[in-house]
């Protein structure tokens, strides 16, 4: 009987000393775990809050792309009915104003991508100004003429805006 009490004393030191180095173990290495879950929940926030700020960008640039072609009528329009020179003065400065946007978010989604996004946009900003400038020139009704080159321009960029935004998904 001495044996078996010799082993079931053996048995709960054992028990005793093993058992918490065993539940201190699967702690860590839930712990662990855990850590690297959390990890990997914060990284996708990070990039789900950076494709959602990319594509309220993209959004914007379409708004402001239009807007410029909006101001470019009224400013025709404007010319064409030959009103005050104040009149025209401020709708050039809102047309103006408007390639401004569209320049600013323009160098915003190009500071996120690569050099030759940033000089597309620059080349699609400058287009843009000139197509405002000849806008008073131009005949009645031929306004849309003036945004040829910067449309197919516009269209590729707008292009790689939604390809680079699904990509980051």
């Amino acid at each position: 009987m001495n044996d078996s009490g010799d082993r079931e004393s053996r048995l709960r030191t054992a028990l005793i000393t093993y058992f918490p180095m065993f539940i201190a173990t699967l702690s860590l290495c839930t712990a662990i775990f855990n850590g690297y879950l959390n990890m990997r929940f914060v990284d996708l926030i990070q990039r789900n809050l950076g494709r959602a700020e990319y594509m309220r960008t993209c959004k914007e640039i379409i708004e402001a792309y239009f807007q410029v072609k909006f101001r470019a009528g009224v400013i025709n329009a404007s010319a064409a009915r030959n009103a005050d020179a104040a009149t025209l003065a401020r709708d050039e400065m809102d047309g103006a104003n408007a390639v401004n946007k569209f320049a600013a978010l323009g160098t915003y989604l190009a500071n996120l991508r690569d050099e030759d996004i940033r000089r597309q946009y620059t080349a699609l900003s400058g287009e843009l100004g000139k197509a405002i400038a000849r806008a008073k020139q131009a005949t009645p009704g031929d306004v849309g003429g003036l945004f040829t080159a910067a449309d197919a321009m516009f269209a590729r960029l707008n292009n790689d805006c939604v390809k680079s935004a699904q990509d980051a998904m």
